[in-house]
């Protein structure tokens, strides 16, 4: 993680101990890179903003397909066996993951997310890196 940035974790606390069934909240770069989390270790946590990158990446391609529009990428929701994951663009090159055990209310945890990035947005963007 960028020690640069500051530390967002506590900005997810919220989200995580408000909807109950959440296991992990990772915000990331659309490249993959951890920027934030809660209730997750770092290992988990960058595992979890590696995978994303890659399905934020196909979801915008998927998105930038719509002939009206903003075409971009808003909110991806996978229910599995185990539960949720969700990916919701949360700022300027930034992610909000979360997966969460399969007694989530899903409706509950997508409007908890909106609110959080409405709330907090301009903290999470993550402007493109450019080459040193």
């Amino acid at each position: 993680m960028n020690q640069d940035r500051p530390n967002l974790d506590w900005l997810l606390r919220d989200l995580a101990q408000g909807v109950p069934g959440t296991r992990h909240v990772v915000v990331l770069t659309s490249d993959g890179l951890r920027l934030a989390q809660y209730a997750t270790d770092d290992a988990t946590a960058d595992r979890l903003a590696a995978a994303c990158a890659g399905l934020q990446s196909l979801s915008s391609a998927i998105a930038a397909m719509y002939p009206t529009g903003d075409r971009r990428m808003r909110l991806v929701v996978i229910e599995s066996g185990g539960g949720f994951f969700y990916l919701m663009a949360a700022g300027t090159g930034a992610f909000l993951a979360v997966l969460a055990d399969e007694c989530v209310d899903p409706g509950l945890m997508g409007q908890q997310m909106r609110d959080l990035v409405a709330r907090i947005g301009e903290h999470m963007a993550s402007p493109a890196r450019v080459a040193g």
